[in-house]
């Protein structure tokens, strides 16, 4: 039996920028907000920390300085995926080194491979480090799924820990879930889905909405985890309209717009991400407004 790398809400951290560099000093006060606001592990180089925009020297930093601003607090959690597998062994290996307590990496993307390749570039990744690895799916942005079997292949790893299921596929994780044996933990990588996927069993989230409501996704994961899913239903869905715009472009676009309206400074995102339309900003700040953040 495996032990989880955490259960409740992990926020999927942005990075902030400053004059085309990341905001270290911005980073850290970031940091302390979600720690303060009950999440129980920081995720950083994630699709939301725009971890494709950042050259490898700049990502093992940006883990390195996490590590050491968190100080054994909470979980560090650091996103090291790359569809080059040389690559993601190096961001591993670096990330390691530096003290982070797992690691995430995403499904190769653009290239893709098959689910062999997928049992094979994983395994090889899990035997070179010594820390649990939380796979990703996001087939959105990778146009490539796990499937139940390649899970259920890939948890025979010691080292391969569970998955972020950003798939929004129901039957996918609920077939993943019956047949992990507690060898293999989900956590939901999608805010909207995260009451009903962890009424399946997954044991968390690593989050969008936690950058500005942490308190709120930690308490739904909270209430999930002691199995009050009509409280956690209840506060999820005060919520939902600010989730889904969210999403009203490409993340991490608006969560960053929403950052700066509430004055995080957080800087905008590199391109060719970039700000939002004035339409749907003033259709994010409506949203804010009626859940009190603004």
């Amino acid at each position: 039996m495996k032990t989880p790398v955490f259960k409740g809400s992990s926020v999927a951290i942005v990075t902030p920028f400053r004059d085309g560099k990341v905001d270290y000093k911005k980073l850290g006060e970031l940091i302390d907000f979600q720690i303060a606001g009950g999440t129980a592990a920081i995720t950083i180089n994630g699709t939301t920390g725009e971890c494709s925009t950042q050259t490898l020297e700049e990502s093992v930093q940006t883990i390195d300085f996490t590590v050491k601003h968190v100080n054994s607090r909470v979980k560090v959690i650091a996103g090291t995926g790359s569809n080059d597998t040389q690559s993601a062994l190096y961001m591993a290996q670096a990330a390691e080194k530096s003290g982070a307590d797992a690691l995430m990496m995403v499904t190769p993307y653009y290239n893709k491979t098959s689910q062999s390749g997928l049992v094979k570039h994983f395994n090889f990744l899990a035997d070179r480090v010594n820390l649990p690895i939380i796979l990703y799916n996001v087939p959105g942005r990778t146009g490539l799924s796990f499937t139940a079997a390649t899970y259920k292949e890939l948890s025979k790893h010691p080292n391969i820990n569970g998955v972020k299921e950003a798939s929004g596929n129901i039957s996918l994780i609920g077939t993943t879930l019956a047949n992990a044996e507690g060898n293999f933990f989900v956590w939901s990588g999608n805010d909207e889905d995260v009451v009903s996927v962890m009424a399946l069993g997954a044991l968390g989230i690593i989050s969008v909405a936690a950058n500005i409501i942490p308190a709120d996704v930690a308490t739904v994961a909270k209430l999930c985890l002691e199995g009050n899913f009509r409280g956690a239903a209840e506060l999820q869905l005060k919520n939902f309209d600010l989730i889904e715009k969210l999403f009203i472009d490409v993340s991490p676009m608006p969560i960053k717009a929403a950052m700066n309206l509430m004055g995080f400074d957080v800087g905008e995102p590199r391109m060719p991400l970039c700000e939002l339309s004035s339409a749907d900003l003033e259709t994010l700040k409506a949203s804010m407004k009626k859940v009190g953040l603004l």
